[in-house]
């Protein structure tokens, strides 16, 4: 019989490879043949899955994508429901790729980010991957307008552009770790100073600080 191949499992395969070489060279320095040796596959192989290097690149810029969205509903799916409040801090922490643990991802995503800079193809998917998040930062944010109390007569927060000032903020800490400009730790107080002030404009509960 001939051999079954997993298809959809050796594009994410080959997909971690372009993303390692991402890291490493930017991706317009990642090549198919460079991309068959890092995922120890043929070219012929990394050719069947993608007729090109573009749509091997958008795959790979879905891949880590899908990669941080997923990360995001693992942690509010651990333990019991949380708070809006509660709920924004976590999904902010893992927006921002702060942590050590993290940073290969923001490294990578950071790598795709400057070449999408200069190449359209390349932008689309990353608009379509931060317009997600930041419909996940409105829903949280116009959950939590509805079970604050604000004080009387004070104008509520317009849930969009909180959310936009939110995920600019966590999206560009990022940048900010890894020049070496602000340590982990100094983002992450940048991170939790604005939450703090985001629930205080709510009339809201202050949400812990991401750990």
């Amino acid at each position: 019989m001939p051999k079954q191949v997993d298809y959809e499992s050796r594009r994410r395969r080959i997909a971690e490879a372009v993303c390692l070489l991402a890291e490493e060279h930017g991706p317009e320095g990642v090549s198919m043949r460079d991309v068959a040796a890092r995922a120890q596959v043929s070219l012929g192989a990394v050719q069947r899955c993608f007729r090109n290097k573009g749509e091997m690149l958008l795959f790979a810029v879905d891949h880590v994508g899908d990669r941080i969205t997923e990360r995001v509903r693992t942690r509010l799916a651990e333990g019991p429901a949380p708070s809006a409040a509660t709920a924004l801090g976590h999904v902010t922490d893992e927006i921002a790729l702060l942590r050590e643990e993290h940073r290969t991802d923001a490294r990578i995503w950071l790598a795709f980010v400057a070449q999408a800079a200069v190449s359209e193809p390349l932008a689309g998917p990353l608009r379509t991957s931060y317009a997600a998040l930041q419909n996940l930062l409105v829903r949280l944010i116009t959950e939590a307008t509805g079970s604050g109390s604000a004080g009387e007569g004070a104008t509520p927060p317009d849930p969009r552009q909180e959310a936009r000032a939110l995920l600019a903020l966590a999206d560009g800490l990022t940048t900010h770790v890894l020049i070496g400009h602000l340590t982990a730790e100094e983002a992450e107080e940048a991170l939790h100073a604005h939450l703090v002030a985001l629930w205080e404009r709510l009339g809201t509960t202050r949400p812990r600080k991401a750990v």
